[in-house]
């Protein structure tokens, strides 16, 4: 099967989306499929210091197309990106047709890979990301029209979980039928601990507490630093590492330097390739994502499969891969005093955080394989192959020049 992937951000962006695009190419060449990924970047100094940026490197066995986001970086112009998307999708379809378009975020990836669908006559899946049902299409009409037009017409439409689902539909008021559940998935041999256990080997000093991921406010980051200042009030030991960059990578730091925080009670670690990745976590006995929300979270997935005990929230999306008290600890996001108590307990007790990481680690080595869910995305591939795409939508959205992530589209 030729299918055409069509990438909101891949390397060096460092990003969920960026993990999940890889595995997931990886097991469609390990299938045999003939793959051509088209995958937006930032090229501006700004966008690189945010996300990571610059043109995706080669992808073994797939035909890698870099698309600089130009219209969103000047002047929050996506329409202008979307244009670009659909005209090489065109290109690429005319050089050797496509059997599937598969577009990873609803907009604009796959406001773009429908209207694509629509010209070409090639059916098409949509992956529902995060910020699909967090944020866009609550921020003007363009983009609530753009959304419900995808979730009701896309070919077929891929979610992480259920509570994902439930919040995606109240805010757009999308069929809950229309959805595929598959879950989000990890690489687990690339993130095993050395050791026999798949634990962290017993040390010397305090526990080690992980933050792993964008360093934004929405992820909870700023949370974590204020409840690591309760935990000093309290007189627990620790020692924590936020990895990454984001938006409130200054914030952050401004925020630990008021808190009076310095090296080693707080690390900033910055930018972290992929390779060094499973590193950072051998290098940690405690993960902590205090998250407002997610699609499905990778880095959770990934703690787990390193053998790391993790605090996180009853949120959309972690909610789906974490049970409180069972494989992890969960408080409501924004409750600062109780991160502080979950973090508190799971460093005093050793019991209790052996048990949280041994059962998240069975359960994630069981349930999160990618042989086993690149095996769903593919049968989704097989089912809708012989249909034809949706044509009965206007490819004309309102116009509303009010949307906040026009001036600042890197949230987006």
């Amino acid at each position: 099967m030729r299918i055409c992937f069509v990438s909101r951000r891949y390397f060096p962006a460092i990003s969920g989306m960026s993990v999940y695009a890889q595995n997931l190419l990886r097991e469609l060449v390990g299938a045999g499929h003939d793959v051509t990924m088209i995958s937006q970047y930032r090229g501006d100094a700004f966008g690189t210091r945010v996300y990571g940026g610059g043109p995706p490197p080669p992808v073994p066995g797939v035909r890698v197309i870099g698309l600089e986001q130009v219209g969103e970086q000047t002047d929050g112009d996506f329409e202008r990106d979307i244009d670009t998307m659909v005209e090489t999708i065109a290109n690429e379809h005319a050089r050797q047709p496509f059997d599937i378009l598969h577009a990873q975020y609803g907009y604009p990836t796959g406001w773009a890979v429908l209207l694509a669908s629509r010209r070409l006559g090639v059916p098409n899946v949509v992956s529902i990301q995060g910020g699909d049902g967090h944020w866009v299409g609550s921020c003007c009409e363009t983009h609530r029209v753009a959304m419900c037009e995808v979730l009701a017409h896309a070919n077929a439409l891929l979610i992480g979980g259920r509570s994902f689902v439930a919040e995606v539909c109240d805010r757009l008021g999308s069929d809950p039928a229309r959805f595929t559940i598959v879950p989000g998935a990890v690489d687990t041999p690339r993130f095993a601990q050395h050791g026999g256990s798949g634990l962290p080997a017993p040390h010397a000093g305090p526990q080690r507490l992980l933050y792993h991921g964008r360093v934004d406010r929405r992820k909870g980051v700023l949370d974590f630093i204020d409840a690591l200042a309760l935990m000093r009030e309290q007189g627990t030991p620790f020692a924590a590492t936020i990895s990454g960059i984001g938006p409130d990578v200054d914030p952050a730091k401004a925020r630990a330097a008021e808190l009076g925080f310095g090296e080693p009670a707080i690390r900033f670690s910055g930018y972290a390739d992929y390779d060094r990745v499973p590193d950072l976590y051998r290098q940690a006995d405690i993960f902590v994502s205090p998250t407002y929300a997610e699609g499905f979270s990778n880095t959770i997935l990934e703690a787990m499969a390193a053998g790391l005990a993790v605090v996180s929230t009853h949120s959309v999306g972690v909610s789906d891969c974490l049970r409180d008290e069972e494989n992890g600890l969960l408080t409501e996001p924004g409750d600062v005093p109780a991160l502080a108590r979950s973090l508190t307990r799971v460093i005093e007790d050793e019991a209790l955080r052996t048990r949280l990481a041994r059962d998240g680690l069975e359960e994630c080595r069981r349930v999160y394989s990618w042989t086993t869910v690149g095996r769903q995305i593919m049968d989704v591939y097989a089912r809708i192959a012989p249909e034809r795409p949706a044509t009965e939508f206007s490819p004309n959205l309102p116009a509303d020049p009010s949307c906040r992530f026009r001036a600042e589209p890197h949230l987006l």
